[in-house]
């Protein structure tokens, strides 16, 4: 990435043209989102709202949550990096997101740096030039603050980097970086157990560049660095009682009930939709079938990885008669390129195989294909084929069947960056109106009941932690369902104050379910009892509260 330039006896990096057109690529995407981190784009939503609520609590010293406030398995590391930012400035979504944006740089960066030692600068180049577009799906990944990936993905990328650099022998203090590894494996598991094939692969990888070394003190420092990091979650999970441990609620929210979809139907769920949507190729709303032939190839790409990183791995032989410990040290450096190709490439298929084994593969593909954000991580190995054929093919190196396969390799580079291209133009000119009006409505909510009340109010789950956020809990919010039923309440100390209330008010989007059946309840007094719309939103502030649940 760079070369070290003595000037003047200071030591100044000197970047070199791949480098530079990388660092220009890096650029434009981080400005790009940052633009769409002060405009709200994508819309902020209840579960973002709570991860906000949480680091207005840290930063206020009221609360440590472990994990996400009514969940036991989803740590808060992005509460947690947020909270001095909204303890200085107050809650407001740009705010929030800005750490996001850091770590979306972070992850070009190392992304960038681990291609380029296991690859080829002009190759690592190009990967962050993909990286840096991104239509809403990819962007609401990688910006909106709901736990776990955008701090995972770098975490697991600097494991590989000190795997490289352990191999390669450019790690001096050799032990430190095994502890630093297992504090990031213990703090990416307890932040996102959906990086766990990632997490294993990196750990294999490990073990093959220092295993003799961590049968001494380096190994029973990985371990240590493990338990700092997972801590948090063990404590928890040893206070919370029955049925309430994270293995135990993870496994209830990953069954659902009722019989499981074909495999038929899943893999074509995660791959012709989920695939491509984690890649930024179609618009949230779903791909068209133009926009399915990145998910049908992927298999294959996976399949091509796994065979290069292997005669890779084959090439790099030990010389003849070469058997002392730097020759050995040499091959390892030699052959780390190639190992960690290949961890990425079975991290992508077991995460892929994880997504499919779920039933919302099939069901709801559109709406979990954000579990398969982090396949992003391993880019790198499965576009290296397609890389070195069509390079081949432009330097002439090859017969007329390399020629013809590095035309097909060329073709499908350009059209997966054109696609990505496309979508991105599309989201940003004519795709982010919906989000900057439904935050605009949501705004306006906050600010009416902010200033003319009722502040004890009742709403749907995705009105009542957005409204609590944007008033700076002003405004408090009890949950109920559709039927007026207690509904997801996850920081309960809300639903007590409201329920508390002598006069409650209740905020329901207009003609929705939770609307209709409210004004049921309240027959005559509907229009007696003070009813306003305010930005799509309908609230009533009745004499006598209406709780149907008592």
């Amino acid at each position: 990435m760079s070369q070290p330039e003595q000037h003047r006896g200071r030591w100044r990096p000197r970047l070199d043209r791949p480098a530079v057109v990388a660092l220009l690529f890096g650029v434009a995407g981080v400005v790009y989102r940052l633009v769409l981190t002060v405009f709200t784009v994508p819309v902020s939503n209840s579960d973002e709202a709570t991860f906000g609520l949480a680091a207005l609590h840290i930063g206020q010293g009221r609360e440590r949550p472990v994990f996400l406030y009514g969940q036991h398995y989803m740590g808060m590391v992005e509460s947690y990096l947020a909270a001095p930012l909204v303890a200085v400035a107050g809650p407001s979504w740009p705010v929030l997101r800005l750490p996001m944006l850091a770590l979306y740089a972070l992850f070009l960066y190392l992304i960038h740096r681990l291609t380029r030692r296991i690859c080829a600068p002009w190759f690592a180049t190009f990967v962050v030039g993909l990286l840096v577009l991104g239509g809403e799906r990819v962007v609401r990944d990688q910006l909106t603050v709901v736990g776990g990936r955008p701090e995972v993905k770098p975490a697991v990328l600097v494991m590989l980097l000190i795997t490289v650099g352990l191999a390669a022998g450019t790690i001096h203090r050799r032990r430190l970086a095994v502890t630093a590894f297992g504090l990031l494996v213990g703090l990416a598991l307890w932040s996102d157990w959906l990086i766990l094939p990632y997490l294993a692969v990196a750990g294999l990888a490990l073990v093959w560049a220092v295993r003799r070394e961590l049968l001494g003190w380096s190994g029973l420092l990985l371990v240590a660095g493990v338990a700092v990091g997972v801590a948090p979650m063990i404590v928890d999970n040893l206070r919370a009682g029955p049925g309430d441990d994270s293995l135990s609620v993870f496994r209830e929210v990953s069954t659902k009930a009722g019989p499981l979809p074909p495999w038929s139907d899943r893999i074509r769920g995660g791959l012709l939709e989920g695939v491509p949507l984690a890649h930024g190729l179609c618009p949230v709303d779903g791909c068209g079938r133009w926009q399915q032939w990145f998910g049908v190839l992927y298999p294959v790409l996976l399949l091509a990885g796994a065979v290069f990183a292997a005669l890779a791995y084959r090439r790099a032989a030990r010389p003849r008669g070469e058997q002392t410990s730097r020759a050995a040290a040499g091959l390892r450096g030699a052959r780390v390129g190639p190992v960690v190709q290949l961890a990425l490439v079975v991290g992508a298929a077991l995460t892929l195989l994880s997504y499919v084994r779920s039933p919302l593969a099939a069901t709801s593909p559109l709406d979990n294909a954000r579990y398969l954000s982090v396949l992003q991580l391993s880019l790198p190995a499965v576009l290296w084929p397609l890389w070195v054929v069509a390079v081949a093919c432009w330097r002439g190196t090859v017969g007329a069947l390399g020629r013809l396969t590095g035309a097909l390799s060329t073709a499908v580079l350009a059209a997966l960056t054109a696609t990505a291209l496309l979508i991105t133009v599309l989201f940003a000119t004519t795709g982010t109106a919906a989000s900057r009006t439904e935050e605009r409505q949501a705004r306006e909510l906050a600010a009416a009941l902010r200033a003319n009340g009722p502040h004890q109010v009742y709403g749907d789950y995705w009105t009542c932690n957005r409204l609590i956020f944007n008033t700076d809990e002003t405004v408090v919010c009890g949950v109920l369902d559709g039927d007026l039923s207690p509904g997801q309440n996850r920081y309960l100390p809300y639903w007590r104050q409201v329920g508390r209330a002598e006069r409650p008010g209740y905020v329901t989007e207009v003609d929705s379910p939770m609307d209709r059946r409210l004004r049921r309840l309240l027959a005559d007094r509907a229009d007696a009892a003070p009813v306003r719309e305010v930005g799509g939103y309908r609230v009533y502030h009745p004499d006598t509260p209406v709780r149907p649940w008592r």
